[in-house]
């Protein structure tokens, strides 16, 4: 199983959208800085959304959905819905 992940960081008030087998593993490496410049640039990463496929194909095709501007929107809007932003 694949997932589509969301991560907010609320200090620095940005997302990351990516996607893993292993999700766990995925939070800690965000976390301790061990992936992208920008993802250890603006930790810590709280996990706010994912859903959850059956291929990498599947997964890879939602997180593009996701990065562009009306998948943006929907995630800005979970985070105004959760954090009041």
């Amino acid at each position: 199983m694949y997932v589509v992940y969301v991560l907010y960081s609320l200090i620095y008030d940005k997302i990351y959208i990516g996607q893993t087998e292993n999700i766990e593993r995925r939070m800690l490496e965000h976390n301790n800085g061990l992936l992208s410049v920008y993802s250890k640039r603006y930790k810590p990463w709280e996990l706010l959304y994912t859903e959850e496929y059956p291929t990498r194909a599947e997964a890879m095709k939602r997180e593009k959905q996701l990065k562009s501007q009306k998948g943006r929107e929907f995630i800005w809007k979970l985070i105004k819905e959760k954090y009041g932003k």
